[in-house]
């Protein structure tokens, strides 16, 4: 009995002691050697896309409509009629217009031979000078009445032009807010319709009041870098990039007191009408970095807002507070500050790491093994 008891104290001593081997197996670490490369960083910001040029379009007179001469959707052409409204009253007051003309032509005709006739009476002391004066009066009344009359003519043609409502400007028409037999006027809430030039598109989007200052301190100027930003991406609402590239054009030049950020316009060409007024999707700008320190975000953990490594400094781990570039592509960050080409870092798993663990560097695997 006692001879089983040692044996079985043995066997647990040996399976303590293999345990105690495992757990002084030493873990091995990759290591990463900083390098400087090129990176193109690129960050996206929500958009809005108008049309290069949207308009509203309004009866000018009051009436019923007629006609509908296009289809929602339609593309439509510069002064092609888009709606007919009722005529008939528009016809009736222009010719009463045309003939009140008429007769302040036939009246100023007249009055034009009664002053001539008593120029030569006047001569002749048949007529006195009140009445010549009198016949000069009248022919200036008559004068006033033919050009009031022109001036109703022209008003009561336009009117009558007006119930061809047309389109401003080429482009694609709207949803049609009205139907044949609507009553409507200036004063309507809703547009008849409404035209959009998408030949090209502006994308509005807003940038913040920083990331606006990084840029004027990269370019130089807000107009040095309207110059020579790189072109720009559209990430349309599918969540494809669009065909076409664009450039920044305009920037707003106040900044919002809601929100704190600055607007920006960006124009992008559309001939093949892919992209369509009030649509939305995210601009894409490229910031390119040349000769700059990239490291995997993997290699770094954060404490209190900050961002660390643990660099590998005779033969020990060593905590370093970097300095990132905020715009990353959720891989790799670009180290403004805190490391130097040649620095040799743990790669992955530093958030699990801690000050002086002694480490030796495999150069062959570039990898670290943890000595326990």
């Amino acid at each position: 009995m006692r001879y089983l008891s040692i044996v079985i104290f043995s066997l647990v001593l040996c399976v303590g002691c293999k345990e105690q081997k495992a757990k002084r197996a030493p873990k091995t670490y990759k290591t990463y050697t900083v390098t400087a490369a090129d990176r193109t960083l690129k960050t996206s910001y929500t958009a809005t896309i108008n049309g290069c040029q949207t308009v509203e379009i309004r009866p000018q007179v009051s009436g019923m409509i007629t006609e509908i001469r296009i289809e929602e959707g339609d593309a439509v052409r510069k002064d092609s009629v888009l709606f007919v409204i009722d005529q008939n009253p528009y016809k009736a007051a222009y010719a009463i217009a045309a003939a009140n003309v008429r007769s302040a032509e036939a009246a100023l005709s007249t009055a034009k031979l009664v002053l001539e006739s008593n120029k030569d009476l006047y001569k002749e002391k048949v007529v006195s000078e009140f009445d010549l004066m009198t016949a000069q009066n009248d022919l200036a009344e008559a004068e006033a009445r033919l050009a009031l009359a022109l001036a109703e003519e022209t008003n009561a043609k336009n009117n009558l032009s007006y119930t061809e409502v047309r389109s401003p400007v080429n482009g694609v028409a709207s949803m049609i807010s009205y139907r044949v037999g609507a009553l409507v006027s200036s004063n309507i809430t809703e547009p008849l319709v409404t035209v959009s030039d998408t030949r090209k598109v502006y994308v509005y989007f807003s940038m913040a009041e920083n990331q606006m200052l990084d840029l004027m301190l990269e370019y130089g100027s807000l107009n040095n870098a309207i110059r020579q930003m790189p072109e720009v991406e559209l990430l349309m609402s599918n969540g494809q990039i669009y065909e076409e590239k664009g450039r920044i054009d305009a920037v707003s030049g106040t900044i919002s007191q809601g929100t704190g950020a600055v607007s920006l316009r960006a124009v992008f060409p559309n001939q093949k009408r892919l992209l369509r007024d009030g649509g939305s999707g995210s601009v894409v700008i490229p910031s390119v970095r040349k000769n700059c320190i990239v490291i995997p975000q993997a290699a770094t953990y954060e404490l209190q807002d900050r961002v660390y490594v643990y660099k590998v400094v005779n033969g020990k781990t060593a905590s370093s507070r970097i300095e990132v570039l905020p715009q990353n592509d959720g891989k790799e960050y670009i180290v403004q500050s805190g490391l130097k080409v040649g620095d040799v870092i743990i790669a992955e798993g530093a958030g699990l790491l801690r000050e002086g663990v002694e480490v030796v560097v495999d150069t062959d695997k570039k990898e670290v093994k943890k000595e326990e």
